[in-house]
């Protein structure tokens, strides 16, 4: 009853036209239709709200979706961390220790959090610059992450790649090029089903690449060859500093495919995301060809850390999304309105949690800085390297 009150009082972000229904980004609007189990690993079912997907040439996802009280406080604990350590990367750029480009995903962790729950790690993912939450659920670390950030021995990428280069054994970075990860993502997509691998590739962008000529080849080939590849489209509404209504003609991003299939998503709900990731594997892997996913989700922040984020957007409309949306807060609803976890519980979790970025931080920041040497290792794969590397000169010339 309380969630169906809230969803009344409130409407949803997305623009409604004459006779269309909008796809809905309430966080917290799906309702318990079967008894929680007292034991912490047996499913339970709870429906989702009728606008949560809409679809374009397939079906759209099922809106009864089984849950565990153990997946649930998994994906608050994940969620909440990623926030964490992006407010430490804010606070660290803010300080001037972090340089150069710094794209943040406050507001968004439901789809990163949202697409890791639903897939193996065997699948592979490549995303744009927002890439950090990724990284970490791929396989890396919170300190591996900011010391990255802070250009330290300790990074990722061992301080030489920064926020956009961030890599594990199934996630290929974040990439700085404005939609030049979509084509590489085909390609990923490819090499699984040449040596066939019952994998899925997800190629993310943002609704500000979306218009790239290279993201439509990427469309036409994995068609083409029937892909096991899904564009996954994170639309938090606004580019650069331009909302998508005045950089593209069509919004709905997910019916840009042409004949590719596609599903709208609402990106604000954790177990909406969590859904409709399954869906989209299910369908890559059964040889289904590629499938678009939209993910309509929001960013509290600006475009970059030098983006203030509020010239082209009103201070009003990021507090209400802030108060009434968030994906976060969206999940603790759940977890305590149905009785998985209390109140006190998620406050043990959310004091543990930033203990566990602060140390992160901290010992990010105790870690050296590369040193010269440094810029002679890591260019090639091992094994694959010359025997010397050019320098800017002659004398510079680097002899392995």
């Amino acid at each position: 009853m309380a969630s169906a009150l809230r969803l009344a009082a409130r409407r949803s972000f997305a623009p409604r036209h004459a006779f269309t229904r909008s796809i809905q980004t309430t966080a917290d609007s799906a309702s318990l239709t079967s008894q929680v189990p007292s034991d912490a690993s047996q499913p339970f079912t709870v429906s989702l709200h009728e606008d949560s997907f809409k679809s374009y040439r397939c079906d759209t996802p099922s809106l009864d979706v089984e849950v565990t009280k153990e997946q649930l406080i998994d994906m608050y604990k994940q969620m909440t961390t990623m926030r964490r350590m992006e407010m430490a990367a804010d606070a660290l750029y803010k300080a001037k220790l972090i340089r150069g480009f710094c794209h943040l995903a406050i507001g968004q962790e439901a789809v990163s959090v949202g697409m890791e729950s639903a897939i193996t790690p065997e699948d592979k993912v490549i995303t744009a610059y927002r890439c950090h939450p990724f990284a970490v659920l791929r396989g890396g670390t919170v300190k591996g992450v900011i010391a990255e950030l802070l250009g330290r021995q300790a990074g990722m990428s061992k301080g030489k790649g920064g926020s956009m280069h961030i890599f594990t054994p199934s996630f290929f970075g974040g990439n700085g090029i404005v939609g030049a990860q979509v084509p590489v993502g085909a390609g990923i997509a490819f090499a699984q089903k040449y040596l066939d691998k019952k994998t899925a590739t997800f190629a993310l962008y943002g609704d500000g690449a979306s218009n790239q000529g290279q993201v439509f080849e990427a469309f036409n080939m994995a068609k083409l060859w029937d892909l096991p590849c899904v564009f996954v489209c994170e639309n938090n509404k606004y580019g650069m500093g331009t909302s998508a209504q005045r950089s593209s003609a069509n919004t709905e991003y997910f019916k840009r495919g042409d004949l590719i299939p596609g599903i709208q998503v609402n990106g604000m709900d954790i177990i909406a995301s969590h859904q409709a990731v399954k869906y989209a594997r299910k369908w890559a892997i059964e040889n289904n060809g590629p499938l678009l996913l939209e993910f309509v989700t929001y960013r509290y922040g600006g475009h970059s850390m030098s983006d203030p984020g509020t010239t082209y957007r009103t201070r009003e409309e990021i507090q209400r999304m802030r108060s009434t949306q968030d994906p976060i807060k969206g999940l603790q609803t759940y977890i305590e309105e149905w009785g998985v976890a209390s109140e006190a519980d998620l406050k043990a979790i959310d004091k543990q949690v930033k203990a566990e970025v602060d140390a992160a931080v901290e010992e990010a920041k105790a870690s050296p800085e590369p040193e010269a040497k440094d810029l002679w290792t890591d260019i090639y794969y091992p094994g694959t390297g010359p025997a010397s590397m050019r320098g800017r000169e002659r004398e510079e010339v680097h002899h392995y």
